[in-house]
This record gives C-alpha cells, sequence and structure tokens, in this order.
C-alpha cells in the first residue's frame, strides 16, 4: 500500500467504500441493502510452500470475491510487495462497480500474491504460480464458470498461460479450461487487443469526452485532444500504451512522463516509444536522450497541463498534493489514484475527475469478449467474414455499373474487407467506453445532487446492482 493512503488516514478499502457512499446518500438507498451489497462474499487467503534454490520458501497469497450477483466473478492477480488482504478486498469491489458501469455481465472479484517477481527465475517464477493455481482452484476460487482472473500489476499472458494451464491438468474433463483465465496469449486462447485493451478504453473514453463540448468546456478545455498537454505518471503496460495511443493517433502532446525514478519532460512532446524501449533496457527514465530528466517524480504530478492521467499505483494524489494539482482534467487510467480525501479537495477546485471505476474497464471488457470465445470455441468473425467482402464486392461493382466509372482502390478495399476478429474487438470496446461516458454525462447532468461524474458512475452500478438483488431477492 503507497505511503500516500497510509498518510491519509483511510486504507484503499476505506476510500472505495467512502466514495460508495456519496451515491449512495445521493439515491437514498436503504442502510441494509447498501451494506448489503458493499460487503464482499468472500475471501480466501492461502499460504504455501515452494523449494526455492533448494531452499524452502512460504508463501502468501488471497483471492477476494465481492459478487455473485452475476457469475463468473472476475478480476485480476496482482504480484507485488504492497498487496495485503483489505487491498485485493477494495480491487474486488471496484471490479463489480466496474463490470455494472461498462455492462460486462461479470461480478467482482481480485487476487494478489505477496511477492517480488523481480527476485525469482523465469522457472521459478511458473513453479510459484502453478502452486498459487492450484490452492486455488482446489477451494474453488478459480473456475470459468465462478472465479475468472485475469492479469494486474506483475503478471501478464505468460502467467495466465501457467495458471490455465494447471487448472486444465487438474480437471481434465471440462472442455472449457481454456476460459478459466483471461489474458492469455493468442496461441493458447486469448484475443487479439487484450494487451492493449486498458489503454486503449481510456483513449476511447477520452475520445468520447471531448465530443461533447459543454463537458469540455465545463473542465476548462477547448477544442479535441490534438494539441493537448499531457502527463502520465507510469510506463507499464496501461500507461505505455494510452501514452502512444494519444499521442500517434490524436496527436495529443506527452509533455511528461513520471516513473519510480523520476520524470521526463519535453514541452514540444516526447517520443513515446523510444521513451518505453530505454525504460526497458536501463530499467528507467534517467539518461533518455529526448527529454529533460529530475529525479523530483512526485512533484511532476503537479505541472501545468490539460490532462492528468495517473497510470500506476493508487493513492498517488492524496491531501497532501490534491490543491497543487493544475491539470484540468484528471483520467484515471490506475485503480484509485486519487484518495477520497484528495477527490473531495479536487472537485472544489473545479477539476474534472474521469474515474477509474469506468475509464480503466477496457481490460474487463476485452476479457468478457475473450471469455465468450472461449465458451464458444470459435473466433470471432469466422462464419461472416468472407459473406460480408462478398456482399461489398456487390456492392462496388453495382456502384462502379450504375455510375460507368471505376471506384479507386482504397475505397474499393475498404469497402470488399471484411472485418476480422481483432476489429471486431476494437468495435466492441470502442462502443462499450462510448456508451457508458454517455451514460455518465447523462445521468451528472439529470440529477442536481451529482456535480461530479465519479458519483455518477456509481449511481449507475449501485442502480444496477439494487435492481439485480432486489429482483433476485437476495436478501
Amino acid at each position: 500500500m503507497s505511503d500516500a493512503i497510509k498518510t491519509s488516514g483511510l486504507s484503499f478499502r476505506q476510500s472505495v467504500d467512502h466514495m460508495v457512499d456519496r451515491a449512495i446518500q445521493i439515491m437514498k438507498l436503504d442502510t441494509g441493502v447498501a451494506n448489503a451489497m458493499k460487503a464482499c462474499t468472500s475471501v480466501l487467503q492461502v499460504t504455501f510452500p515452494v523449494e526455492i534454490r533448494g531452499k524452502i520458501e512460504v508463501f502468501t497469497g488471497w483471492r477476494a470475491v465481492h459478487s455473485i450477483h452475476r457469475l463468473p466473478s472476475k478480476g485480476g492477480i496482482r504480484y507485488a510487495t504492497s498487496v495485503d488482504q483489505m487491498e485485493v478486498e477494495a480491487l474486488a469491489a471496484l471490479m463489480t462497480y466496474k463490470c455494472a458501469i461498462v455492462d460486462v455481465p461479470f461480478g467482482g472479484s481480485k487476487g494478489g500474491l505477496f511477492i517480488d517477481p523481480g527476485k525469482y527465475s523465469r522457472d521459478e517464477m511458473q513453479r510459484i504460480t502453478r502452486r498459487f493455481a492450484r490452492e486455488l482452484a482446489e477451494k474453488g476460487f478459480l473456475n470459468p464458470a465462478t472465479n475468472v482472473p485475469a492479469p494486474d500489476m506483475g503478471t501478464g499472458q505468460r502467467e495466465m498461460a501457467w495458471i490455465a494451464d494447471t487448472y486444465k491438468h487438474l480437471n481434465p474433463n471440462d472442455i472449457n479450461y481454456i476460459a478459466c483465465v483471461t489474458g492469455k496469449p493468442v496461441a493458447h486462447g486469448g484475443i487479439r487487443g487484450r494487451t492493449e485493451a486498458t489503454g486503449r478504453g481510456v483513449q476511447y473514453a477520452l475520445r468520447e469526452f471531448f465530443r461533447h463540448p459543454d463537458e469540455v468546456k465545463a473542465a476548462g478545455l477547448d477544442g479535441g485532444l490534438a494539441g493537448k498537454r499531457i502527463v502520465i505518471q507510469g510506463l507499464g503496460n496501461v500507461g505505455y500504451h494510452v501514452a502512444k495511443f494519444l499521442s500517434e493517433e490524436d496527436e495529443a502532446k506527452i509533455i511528461a512522463i513520471i516513473e519510480h525514478d523520476g520524470v521526463i519532460m519535453n514541452e514540444d512532446g516526447i517520443q513515446v516509444q523510444q521513451a518505453y524501449y530505454h525504460k526497458s533496457e536501463t530499467g528507467g527514465l534517467k539518461g533518455f536522450a529526448g527529454a529533460k530528466y529530475s529525479p523530483a517524480g512526485d512533484k511532476a504530478l503537479e505541472m501545468e497541463c490539460d490532462i492528468l492521467i495517473p497510470a500506476a499505483l493508487e493513492g498517488v494524489i492524496h491531501k497532501g498534493n490534491a490543491g497543487n494539482i493544475k491539470a484540468k482534467l484528471i483520467a484515471e487510467a490506475a485503480n484509485g489514484p486519487v484518495t477520497f480525501g484528495a477527490d473531495a479537495i479536487l472537485r472544489k477546485k473545479g477539476v474534472a475527475i474521469l474515474p477509474d471505476a469506468y475509464l480503466n474497464a477496457g481490460g474487463v471488457i476485452v476479457s468478457y469478449f475473450e471469455w465468450i470465445r472461449n465458451l464458444t470455441h470459435i473466433r470471432f468473425g469466422r462464419l461472416q467474414r468472407r459473406f460480408d467482402e462478398a456482399r461489398g464486392q456487390h456492392i462496388v461493382t453495382a456502384l462502379e455499373m450504375l455510375g460507368n466509372t471505376t471506384i479507386p482502390d482504397w475505397i474499393r478495399n475498404e469497402l470488399v474487407r471484411g472485418a476480422d476478429e481483432f476489429d471486431l474487438v476494437r468495435s466492441g470496446l470502442d462502443d462499450s467506453m462510448r456508451l457508458s461516458m454517455q451514460e455518465i454525462i447523462e445521468q451528472r447532468n439529470r440529477n442536481s445532487d451529482i456535480d461530479d461524474y465519479r458519483t455518477a458512475a456509481y449511481v449507475i452500478a449501485l442502480t444496477k446492482l439494487s435492481r439485480s438483488y432486489l429482483d433476485l431477492g437476495v436478501y
């Protein structure tokens, strides 16, 4: 857990609950109903030994299930030394709200293992991961029908492949075994577009926000994304893809990138891919030739900019620095980067915040697509792609005959090309982020008691959850 959260006086879980409470008060939900929705359904803690370099090491891990109103419960597994039960419970709750906001029919879950992955070799990590997976599966916390993990901090495609293979050997007769996790390598049941899904989702959300001139103006901004000065905190999977897409495709300027060893700054814009290569080779940003370096990374959060995108750890914006934040718009690409206390300060200052419970939902949206693909045992587009191509060719032929002309090749190619799986995944992600942003804006504007996007998002989530619970009679 970050020092920022510790000094705020609230744990990550308490910070999330307090933000949810604001929505509960506006909705005037019954206290019992509210408490039922906020509570975690179950939490598993496992402790297991693994022989490492001739010695026995003992590892502790958790898997929290916040809600089973929809199955399976969905959420990542993180490997970090910051992991504890309270953090896992908070992240599981966020997953429930996140899925409800973007209309993904999953409950919320989250897992974590207390470990520093950098201290172990690939083979050692495989033994540890497979043992952790076995513990989860044998206790009912890993199953394609009930609980489906995904990558998170410290884990990736590699770990998901190991977990899926472990589950397969424990359940040789389960033909849907491959759906027990998402975020797998494409060659082992994964889906193209999952790796960059969270970052791509942030991009789509920002694009949709800038399609609403009144919202943009209220945030103290104007125009579109082009030329906007952006500060990114974190150059991991999410931060890298957000920065790369916004700079290359939307012509935004990434003027600063913050990492664990400091910050690099360039008012003319940073070449994101080159910075990422430098970090991969050296382990940090220091020495990058394309920008000015400073070790004061935390202070860079207070730089003057149009958009601040915290894309790493929770609690980086807290009571101690919230008053100094100069960004007009904060896009929470990480989970819980703004504490409850900081959120109140920023709202009073008029800073617009696109909340984590919505903004970083791209990962779970594409995980949903991958899970469906695994259960149906067929890739998206396989049945209709050639049919669409043939129909497109007929349209081109008809246009040429009617106009007695030849259509340019670039138009012909676009009309004739059938959508492949990657196209469909991106389309589905874009549609989900657009519609959810529109719903959040509509909720905020029609309710005079709501003056921020976070509360609007939570009202949407709680409305859907309470309706589901009451309809099912789970109380």
